[in-house]
This record gives structure tokens, C-alpha cells and sequence, in this order.
């Protein structure tokens, strides 16, 4: 079985519309679109010190991040292991560039990167090495160093220089990779490394437990934390670290999925539905959906819609069928629950509780043993059905499907006329400014510009954004350039703010105090002005 190559549920219904919308869409968008997963191997530790062992798996975590807001789909780490266990090799095999082409062929990998480092005095030193698998070709190696302590910015060096090598068209800038979110102490980093990869669960949770007392706000390590301790029982604990995970976080899907999970195993039915509706929401995957069913049923709610949602986007699953006849059932539609219960046995005929199960829809309702009918099936009178919770997230499913989404966006919007890409692009790098995924925004606001160059509004608009963007990834003189450039097509107060904060820190005061005026000419209720205002006032400055 090959888990990237058959993705589930909704992963289906998406291909279906991609084939639909790659109909009406550029066929060059549709190559672009192609050859996008990567498979990131752990880099050999040629330092000669066995403690810094943990180095080498660090850089699939941080490069599958960067290259993912590059637009790649990553491999978990999770799914490297499966393929390790299905091709019979241990999970700390070093694969040879033959067995490594067989872990990519396994898992549908169009790019593996390979890699290794050495520590001397401090300082770090690494090759990479991009395997295209398609075409049986090894790049030549990729190498960068620093001193240790800037092991992430190493490492988000490199994943820009393969971002580049993989598409020499990417023109999200090298400082943004470097400013993208998630560095930590390299301490809690190590700690975080070291309990993802620890085989003892006690080690593993202690770990990741200093890696968040040294940083609380470490949503990797409170997700990897959260999940270790449900897998230990202790729900409790688990429920309290994954419900610190932010709802804006890119991993709060999988949080909420297992804060769900932990709150219904201690019976708090409510808690666990909002958890699991938090998730449908955004990505309404049949799990998903089941688990909020389940979780609404336990309550006394009719959640027979949503058994059937989950059983209609994936019929396959014997288990939907089982529930969907349950809770028919348990609403007094019996054919509907032969129907249900039918499927599930066809789909698995030793399922013993939908065989009794059947059994009592035969019925009705069941019937003391005293009673039965001569020859009818047996069946227990204390067997009272409930339905299926699903207790495993399929992160794999998660992800493609979130990346296939993508491409069908990126297709649909291929259609648009010019000027209605830019703005939808330019939102769209709006929205990840918000979510601080800043080398997401710079994507889409480089994407605006390049669908309509020649729309002063739309490009305004974009150069405002990439001037945040530049701003936020610590460049002030490419970030005062973009608000110019801005500002020059079309007055607007993102970019006067932007010059606004750029002289409030360099102490330049007056100048700062002129842009803000400028803002709050063109927006006299902008909320960030009006707090600009406030500062400069604070000291001493008035506006002109």
C-alpha cells in the first residue's frame, strides 16, 4: 500500500473537482502544479560525536516546514517510518542512494533530499543533495555553515537554496525564509527533536516537557507533548497541553482533533464535539465528521445527518455504515438501518457487533431470550449499540488534502481575468499575514504582481504587502522601498504605516508622525494609526 499515492475521503472528492478544474485551466498551470513531493531524509552525522546524533533529524522537521511554504508537500516523519517498516528496514537504517530511490518510489516522492553535517569548535557544516527520482539524477551538493547557535538559520538558508534549485522561477526572498516563524531556544529545539524521536514514551514525554517549560508557546513541542500523553492515557494532560495550542496555529487542526479525542475518553461529550466541529470547519474530513457525530450523539442529539456526511464521502469505511445504522436505528428508520448494517457486512463480514446488530433491527428492538421465535438468530439481549469513534488522524490525509485544495484554488484562479487574480492573490497574502506565515503572504503578493503589472491598484496594493512582509522579516531598507513603490501607484495607509514604524524605531519622530498623519488622512477610523498616534504622542510628538 502506498499511503501518498492513495490519498482518502476527501482527498478523492478533491481530485475529482481538480480534474474538473484543470479542464478549464491552463495546461501550464497543471505542470507547474506537478512534481511537488518531497522526501526529506535525516542528514548523516559525520561530526564524530554521538550527541549531536539529534542534528540530523532536525533538518527533515525545519526543512519540510520551509518547503512546504514553498509549496511542496512534504513526507511526515511518520510516513518515512511506514515505508522503513514496509520495506523491512530498521527506523535508523542510513539507505543507500538504491534503497533510498525505493523509499521515494515507495512513497510517491518526486524529490528526496539527502544530506549530511560535521560539528568542529562550535560551528556547523552541511551538504545537501537533491535526488530527482523521476529522472535517476543527484544535483550537485549544496553547502553552507555557521556557528551552531544559528542552526536554524542554516537551516532555513538551505531549504531556500533547494526551494531555488527545485523552481528557479521561486522569488520568495532568502531574509524571509530566514525571519519565518518558529525559532526557538536551540536548547527547546534539541529537547523537541530528541522526544519526536525517543523511543521510550517516558523519555519522549520528558523531553518535550522541558522543550516547553523552556519555551510555553512552542506549538510544535505542545502538539508532539499533547499527543504523547494521549497515547499514554493520560487525557487529562493531554486535553490541558493541546488546548494551549492557538486556534489561528497551523497545527491546530491535529490539536483539536486529539483535544477531542482526550475529552471524550474522560466523557466530556460537549468539549470533545466543539473540538472536532473546530476542525470540520476548516478541513471536513470523514474522521473528522464521524468524531463530531459521536461526540454529538453521546449528548442525545440526532447527529444521523452527520453519520451520513462521513459515509458518503467515504463508502468504503464499514464503520461510517455501522454508525449511520445505528443512529437510523435508534431513530425508529429500520429499513434505512438494514440498509446500513447490510453494507457493513459486506464490506466486513466478521464484524460481530453489526452482525448482532442486524440481528436486532430483524427485531426492532431486542427481544428477551424467554421470547425468541424457534430458529431465529441469536442475539443479546444486553447489546446495546453505540457508535464508532475513529482514533487515529491520518496527518498524510490532512496535509494533501490542504495541498490539493491549493491546487485547485491556484487552477480556478488561472481562469480569472487579470485584475481579479491580483485581488484575490493580494487578500490571500493578507490572510497569512495574519497567520504570521510570511513567506506564504510574499508568495501570493509576488503572484498579484506578476497577474496584473499593470493595474496600479492591484500592484499598490501588493507592494504594501510585500513591504509588511519585509518589515516583519527584519529588512527596513527593502521594506521602506516597497512602501515607496506603493505609495508611488496609489496613496494608501498600509504603506504610510509601514514607513510610520520604520521611523518610530530608527527615532526619527517627525517623520514618522507625517506618515501617520498621511494614514489617518486617507482612514480617519484605522485602529493601527490611531495607536501610532498615540505613541508618538506619548512622546512628545504631535502630528502635523
Amino acid at each position: 500500500m502506498q499511503r501518498l499515492s492513495h490519498p482518502r475521503h476527501l482527498l478523492c472528492l478533491v481530485l475529482l473537482l481538480l480534474c474538473a478544474v484543470a479542464t478549464f485551466a491552463q495546461s501550464s498551470a497543471d505542470t507547474q502544479q506537478s512534481g511537488r513531493v518531497v522526501l526529506v531524509l535525516p542528514f548523516d552525522n559525520r561530526s564524530g560525536q554521538t550527541n549531536l546524533a539529534w542534528i540530523g533529524d532536525s533538518f527533515p522537521d525545519t526543512l519540510n516546514q520551509r518547503l512546504t511554504s514553498a509549496g511542496y508537500l512534504t513526507i511526515s516523519r511518520d510516513d518515512r517510518q511506514y515505508a522503513l517498516d514496509h520495506l523491512g528496514y530498521p527506523l535508523d537504517f542510513k539507505p543507500t542512494r538504491a534503497t533510498t530511490i525505493r523509499i521515494a518510489q515507495t512513497l510517491d516522492a518526486n524529490y528526496v533530499i539527502v544530506g549530511s553535517y560535521t560539528v568542529t569548535e562550535a560551528r556547523i557544516s552541511v551538504q545537501a543533495q537533491i535526488l530527482d527520482v523521476n529522472n535517476l539524477h543527484l544535483s550537485a551538493p549544496i553547502e553552507d555553515s555557521t556557528e551552531l547557535s544559528r542552526l536554524f538559520d542554516l537551516q532555513n538558508a538551505l531549504a531556500w537554496k533547494i526551494a531555488r534549485q527545485l523552481d528557479p522561477k521561486f522569488n520568495v526572498a532568502q531574509q524571509t525564509f530566514l525571519a519565518a516563524p518558529g525559532q526557538v531556544k536551540l536548547s527547546a529545539f534539541e529537547n523537541y527533536i530528541r522526544g519526536t524521536s525517543e523511543p521510550n514514551p517516558q523519555e519522549r514525554i520528558n523531553h518535550l516537557q522541558l522543550a516547553v517549560q523552556e519555551v510555553p508557546t512552542y506549538t510544535a513541542a505542545l502538539l508532539a507533548l499533547g499527543k504523547a500523553q494521549y497515547t499514554q492515557r493520560d487525557y487529562d494532560h493531554a486535553a490541558a497541553t493541546l488546548a494551549r495550542i492557538p486556534s489561528t496555529d497551523p497545527r491546530a487542526l491535529e490539536a483539536n482533533f486529539y483535544l477531542g479525542l482526550s475529552r471524550f475518553n474522560t466523557g466530556k461529550y460537549a468539549e470533545a464535539e466543539t473540538a472536532f466541529k473546530f476542525v470540520a470547519s476548516r478541513l471536513p474530513l470523514p474522521e473528522v465528521v464521524n468524531n463530531q457525530a459521536v461526540a454529538s450523539s453521546r449528548q442525545g442529539h440526532d447527529a444521523t445527518p452527520l453519520f451520513q456526511r462521513a459515509s458518503s464521502a467515504d463508502p468504503s469505511d464499514p464503520d461510517y455504515h455501522y454508525n449511520l445504522a445505528v443512529s437510523l436505528l435508534r431513530h425508529n428508520d429500520l429499513a434505512g438501518a438494514q440498509r446500513e448494517v447490510d453494507q457493513t457486512l459486506k464490506l466486513r463480514p466478521t464484524d460481530s457487533e453489526a452482525t448482532e446488530l442486524k440481528a436486532r433491527i430483524a427485531y426492532g428492538k431486542p427481544m428477551p431470550a424467554a421470547t425468541k421465535a424457534p430458529g431465529s438468530p441469536a442475539t443479546d439481549t444486553n447489546f446495546e449499540p453505540l457508535e464508532r469513534i475513529r482514533r487515529t488522524y491520518s496527518e498524510a490525509s490532512f496535509r494533501q488534502a490542504a495541498f490539493q485544495l491549493d491546487q485547485v484554488r491556484a487552477m480556478r484562479m488561472a481562469t480569472l481575468p487579470p485584475a481579479e487574480q491580483a485581488t484575490q492573490y493580494t487578500q490571500l497574502g493578507h490572510d497569512y499575514l495574519a497567520q504570521g506565515l510570511i513567506a506564504e503572504a510574499e508568495q501570493q503578493f509576488q503572484a498579484a504582481l506578476a497577474a496584473d503589472p499593470t493595474n496600479a491598484l492591484s500592484t499598490s496594493t501588493a507592494h504594501a504587502g510585500l513591504a509588511q512582509v519585509r518589515e516583519q522579516s527584519g529588512d527596513p531598507t527593502q521594506a521602506r522601498a516597497e512602501a515607496n513603490s506603493s505609495l508611488k501607484l496609489k496613496p494608501n495607509a498600509a504603506a504610510y504605516l509601514v514607513l510610520a514604524r520604520l521611523d518610530l524605531q530608527a527615532n526619527q519622530l517627525a517623520g514618522s508622525a507625517s506618515s501617520v498623519a498621511n494614514a489617518l488622512h486617507l482612514e480617519p477610523n484605522n485602529t493601527a494609526a490611531q495607536g501610532m498616534k498615540q505613541a508618538l504622542q506619548s512622546r512628545g510628538q504631535t502630528l502635523p
